[in-house]
């Protein structure tokens, strides 16, 4: 904007800042750091979060659905994720207000729960099924590195007596042309995705990945169930169903890490299945930290952060 009026950028935003807005005049000033309240963009629909601001500092944002990342979505934004002192702010607000609320989506964290159970108690907590199958992912990528590692070491061993013995390390390579070693690095972003999705060359670099290692195979096949009951169940009750038949499979596996998913599904099922009435996820939530990290990207980071808060909840508040 500077440069389009032909004023140095700086300038116009000390300016703005200084004189232009009403920054220092702004009442929440004192306490903008710690938390910021605005009851009237409470919806029925809300979205509960965590994001980075500043420093890798983590603010907990409450922000209103039906807003749609626009002027009155944001609800609420406070200091770190502590218990106490949100609630002690947000229950400061009517409780015929917060009584309004229908739904609220967050993630499995027990401070987003006991935020949402104590200011909200006739609100429906629906957990974000992005956030479950994430953890899945996250499982199949942790035996795809194991699996890395070992290669990585047995490649380190080979080139070692091929010197020791005055040969030249040839790697041994499979029919597309990746090594061990490649082909478990470049596997990655195939195992993210639906087999429909592979292309010509995923779809070869997969048949050998499962050949090689049947381990993968099973755990890709678990994380692709859980997806599809998430994308194919149509009532409560037929969740329920498919979850608990895949808690059983998990469990046969005996891999760790899935082992610790499904005890976490059976730790919060009641809200994973309440996706199932309106399949509402937190995306929202997700689109507006996008749109924060943008803000602060556009302003390379964050160096006063009241004002910074301040520009925000002009836009969004």
């Amino acid at each position: 904007m500077g440069a389009f009026y032909g004023v140095n950028g700086k300038r116009l935003q000390r300016q703005y800042k200084d004189y232009l807005s009403d920054f220092k005049s702004w009442e929440q000033k004192k306490h903008a750091k710690q938390w910021l309240v605005f009851p009237q963009n409470i919806g029925s629909y809300l979205s509960i979060d965590e994001t980075a601001l500043s420093k890798g500092e983590l603010y907990t944002i409450i922000t209103n659905k039906k807003a749609k990342g626009k002027k009155g979505a944001l609800v609420a934004i406070f200091s770190g994720t502590k218990v106490e002192p949100i609630v002690e702010q947000l229950l400061k607000i009517s409780a015929k207000k917060r009584a309004k609320v229908r739904e609220i989506t967050l993630d499995m964290a027990n401070s987003m729960k006991t935020i949402a159970k104590k200011c909200f108690p006739k609100a429906i907590q629906v957990t974000d099924r992005f956030h479950v199958q994430k953890l899945a992912l996250e499982a199949l990528q942790d035996i795809r590195i194991k699996h890395r590692w070992d290669a990585i070491d047995l490649e380190n061993e080979q080139i070692k007596q091929a010197r020791s013995g005055n040969k030249t390390y040839v790697p041994q390579e499979f029919s597309n042309g990746d090594s061990r070693k490649q082909l478990l690095a470049r596997s990655r972003y195939l195992l993210y995705k639906d087999p429909s999705n592979w292309t010509e060359n995923q779809y070869s670099r997969s048949k050998i990945l499962f050949d090689q290692y049947p381990d993968l195979k099973i755990a890709f096949d678990l994380t692709q169930g859980l997806r599809n009951i998430f994308n194919t169940a149509k009532t409560i009750e037929v969740a329920y169903t498919r979850l608990a038949q895949w808690y059983k499979n998990a469990e046969n596996t005996g891999f760790r890490a899935f082992n610790t998913i499904a005890n976490t599904i059976t730790l919060n099922y009641r809200s994973i299945l309440n996706y199932f009435t309106n399949r509402s996820t937190n995306a929202s939530a997700e689109s507006f930290n996008a749109k924060i990290k943008a803000f602060r990207a556009q302003f390379r980071g964050v160096k006063n952060v009241e004002f910074f808060l301040y520009r925000l909840i002009t836009i969004y508040a």
